[in-house]
């Protein structure tokens, strides 16, 4: 096994490589951000694993080989392709509720009710997966489905006799 590289080895990786990594990485991405995570996962990916080379040139092109790899798994991977910017969803606005719809009455709810419903039912999760976003137990979450249908049913009968 490789000796692991000793802390100026390590500068020396950086100092030689980053400008490199980071422009090769974001002309593939695109994104400063990304190619700066990119910049960062190929060297800890040499430095976790040490590797001997057969001199620089061979360093060199292991480096940018592996930049390359890991920015084509990055804009293969599911995060990328189901993520939008920060800034490209504040221009969606937030879905009003029609007076009168199923979902003003949701938004009656207290708080602690009309979270677990409006992810049950809206979001599709299941009870657990509730139970793990807001750090409650299932028994919990499983409560407050019960008693915000319980007022959600009370709210919706009361609205058809007005």
């Amino acid at each position: 096994m490789p000796p692991i590289p000793d802390r100026a080895e390590a500068q020396r990786l950086v100092d030689t490589y980053s400008d490199l990594l980071l422009r090769l990485s974001y002309t593939y991405l695109g994104n400063t951000a990304d190619a700066q995570d990119i910049c960062q996962s190929v060297f800890l990916k040499l430095l976790q694993a040490p590797r001997t080379f057969a001199d620089r040139e061979h360093e060199r092109a292991w480096i940018i080989r592996t930049a390359i790899n890991l920015c084509k798994d990055y804009l293969k991977s599911h995060w990328r392709r189901s993520t939008v910017a920060l800034e490209a969803a504040e221009t969606v606005p937030a879905p009003q509720a029609e007076e009168g719809s199923l979902l003003a009455a949701v938004e009656l709810l207290p708080p602690k009710y009309r979270a677990v419903i409006y992810l049950y039912y809206y979001e599709g999760y299941s009870a657990k997966e509730i139970a793990a976003l807001l750090g409650e137990k299932p028994a919990t979450v499983f409560t407050r489905l019960d008693r915000g249908r319980q007022k959600l049913r009370t709210y919706l009968e009361q609205e058809e006799l007005t």
